[in-house]
């Protein structure tokens, strides 16, 4: 409903009404239906040094006007008519953005016509910086008893910061669509349990329909079964406490049963419900890669078994036939051929342990095994083969019992030494150490070598990732040793980790459970599967 203005004395108030008016965020002006600018409070007289002379000038008879309420006949009768509005217009035409002024123009004139209210957002020239800012302007008909519009009462707010949100939002938004429209990631949002919505990708993945989404029948607990395991409340438990995780590799259950490998990663929001947006890439393709480089490798490795067997046995005859001749450095050139057929074995069989693994067929024994004596042949196996460096050996101060696979174990730990000589060529001191604990053995290979970069730590154990550069030559291998210990490591109930730092050593450590728990783990998953 539009203000009446009533003819009343507001003389008592009038200096605090115009204070109240100046110290307004807005410009506002009183305007007559003729078009004179009559009054403008502080802030549109600052705008612009024009306006304020002529405005100033008008000021003092404003609130009396104001409480008078004469007709548009009755002013122009006591009032000289100005020539002040083309003048006023003219500066406010000329800061509205040119693609706003033929917008606003004709919005302006059709109110004035029809005598009715209107606001409008337009573009506005900033009087200090000259840049633009977007504004919103609102122009209201004040009017008499009589029904006639004696005043317009316009306003003018900046809202270019407001604006710029709403269009950095609108921006996002699209973003978002766009990643939701992805054909190349699935998207899921989930409540608790429940998948509330996902993008057509992630139903083209599955097998599901938009239909069954609408319905709640895209069960997630069937959907990932792989996950319905200790490793589902390690990712659960990840998601809770950093809000996101890291991606792993899994597989879903598709409508139709069929198994597709992805990739997954996901946010989480903490709410009265938990709530998370999920992140799916077909890993399928890569998989299949991958299953096909593992069946060459292991094709590979067994069809070079036999030649290095034979050819271990062919230097072996021609080590005696040469010794029997008594020529010289015959002990020196055959050791050396030695040295390099192990070194190829050694690959060989990496490489069909590596196959094996990935194809789930790598065999372990289950025995009690002495770790400290182990250890100890171990060492002087190592310290024969490699004499220009010391290996110190602490034992252990309580039996150190576990259960496993006696010849993995030395694997590992022949490893571990290995590296730890490799990669301190210049420091020949290597300490190996372990510690007891009620329910696990700690043992622990520390060299002072040069170390791995805190950043490539966490990826070590990768397949054939080496936190050498290829380049750097002096530091041969593949990067599968590593990967094999820790699968090893892994069967046996352990954990391996290492603490190192660039230029000061690494020490890796290998946790394993003593032979009293590990039964005990064992017997609980053998009932588990009887159930």
């Amino acid at each position: 409903m539009e203000p009446t203005i009533e003819k009343t004395n507001y003389q008592e108030i009038k200096e605090d009404y115009r204070a109240l008016i100046d110290a307004l965020p807005h410009f506002v002006r009183l305007i007559q239906p003729d078009g004179t600018l009559v009054y403008a409070n502080q802030r549109w007289c600052d705008y612009h040094d024009l306006l304020a002379r002529h405005v100033r000038e008008q000021k003092g008879g404003l609130l009396q006007q104001l409480v008078d309420c004469p007709t548009v006949q009755d002013r122009q009768r006591t009032q000289p008519h100005t020539d002040f509005f083309p003048a006023e217009q003219e500066v406010w035409l000329q800061n509205i953005h040119p693609e706003d002024q033929e917008r606003v123009l004709a919005l302006h004139r059709q109110a004035v016509t029809a005598g009715e209210l209107y606001e409008l957002e337009y573009r506005f020239r900033d009087g200090r910086t000259g840049a633009y800012r977007w504004c919103l302007s609102r122009c209201v008909p004040l009017r008499n008893k009589a029904g006639q519009i004696v005043l317009w009462l316009s306003s003018c707010t900046d809202i270019d910061d407001q604006k710029r949100t709403e269009e950095a939002l609108r921006q996002s938004q699209e973003r978002v669509n766009a990643l939701m429209n992805s054909s190349i990631i699935g998207i899921f949002c989930a409540e608790g349990d429940e998948i509330v919505d996902t993008n057509t990708t992630f139903l083209h993945m599955t097998g599901y329909s938009r239909e069954d989404l609408q319905q709640r029948n895209v069960p997630w607990a069937t959907m990932t079964p792989a996950l319905a395991s200790s490793f589902s409340q390690q990712v659960h438990q990840e998601v809770v406490v950093q809000q996101c995780t890291t991606p792993f590799e899994t597989e879903l259950v598709c409508k139709d049963g069929n198994h597709l490998p992805v990739l997954m990663g996901g946010v989480a929001f903490h709410d009265q419900v938990l709530q998370g947006i999920g992140f799916v890439l077909d890993n399928s393709a890569r998989r299949e890669l991958e299953q096909r480089k593992d069946a060459f490798l292991g094709m590979a490795s067994h069809e070079l078994k036999t030649p290095l067997a034979s050819l271990k046995l062919q230097t072996q005859l021609l080590r005696k036939k040469l010794e029997k001749q008594d020529l010289p450095n015959v002990e020196v050139v055959c050791a050396r051929m030695d040295t390099q057929l192990n070194a190829i074995t050694r690959l060989v069989d990496e490489l069909l342990d590596l196959s094996h693994i990935q194809a789930g067929k790598l065999e372990y024994a289950h025995e009690r095994v002495d770790l400290d004596e182990m250890l100890k042949e171990v060492v002087d196996v190592i310290q024969h083969m490699h004499t220009t460096h010391t290996i110190g050996l602490q034992h252990a101060t309580s039996p150190a019992f576990v259960v496993g696979d006696r010849d993995r174990l030395t694997q590992v730990f022949l490893n571990l030494l290995s590296n730890a000589i490799k990669y301190a060529p210049d420091a020949p001191l290597i300490d190996v150490t372990l510690n007891t604990e009620a329910s696990a053995i700690t043992i622990s290979v520390r060299d002072q070598g040069i170390g791995i970069p805190r950043e490539l730590q966490r990826r070590i154990f990768e397949r054939f990732y080496r936190a050498v550069p290829p380049q750097q030559r002096a530091f041969p291998g593949l990067g599968m040793g590593l990967y094999i210990v820790a699968e090893i490591v892994k069967h046996h109930g352990g954990t391996i980790r290492v603490e190192s730092e660039r230029g000061k050593g690494s020490t890796f450590h290998v946790t394993l459970p003593l032979a009293a728990v590990r039964e005990e783990s064992l017997r609980n998953t053998k009932e588990e599967r009887n159930v």
